[in-house]
């Protein structure tokens, strides 16, 4: 690969190299959000694990830790997202795992948002954003 060739695939995925974990916590049972910020990852270059439905902050976290991850992504629908932000980050923490940086997107009110990035997470993001500005918001985190 020459040198313009390589500059051209690392601007078009600038994700080249990251592992990042999609995770559904909770009950919630829908997960059509998170399929499509998997693939909108996967094709900004990042190598993405997907921890299918219904896991534990526990589940999650170990998952994480034991996959080198570089960053975590939660889909919470439920309305139990402080809760399970909350005891994700409590796990990673218990696990070594409290530099990883935590994104959560889904059904989040706008006055949970500023508490949630109290907790240390990284980017909230919301049905109505432009999948553009969710891929920048993490390649910016992660560079």
């Amino acid at each position: 690969m020459t040198t313009s060739s390589a500059k051209s695939a690392t601007s078009t995925q600038p994700l080249r190299g990251k592992r990042i974990l999609i995770a559904k916590p909770g009950l919630d049972g829908h997960d059509v959000g998170a399929k499509v910020i998997a693939l909108a990852l996967r094709d900004a270059g990042a190598d993405v694990i997907y921890s299918g439905l219904r896991k534990t902050p526990g589940f999650i976290a170990r998952t994480a830790v034991d996959e080198d991850v570089d960053a975590v992504g939660l889909s919470i629908l439920s309305g139990s997202h402080n809760d399970l932000v909350a005891e994700t980050i409590e796990q990673l923490n218990a696990l070594k795992g409290e530099g990883i940086p935590l994104f959560v997107g889904g059904t989040i009110p706008a006055h949970d948002q500023e508490a949630l990035r109290a907790q240390g997470v990284r980017g909230v993001f919301t049905s109505d954003m432009p999948l553009a500005d969710v891929i920048d918001t993490i390649v910016r985190t992660l560079s």
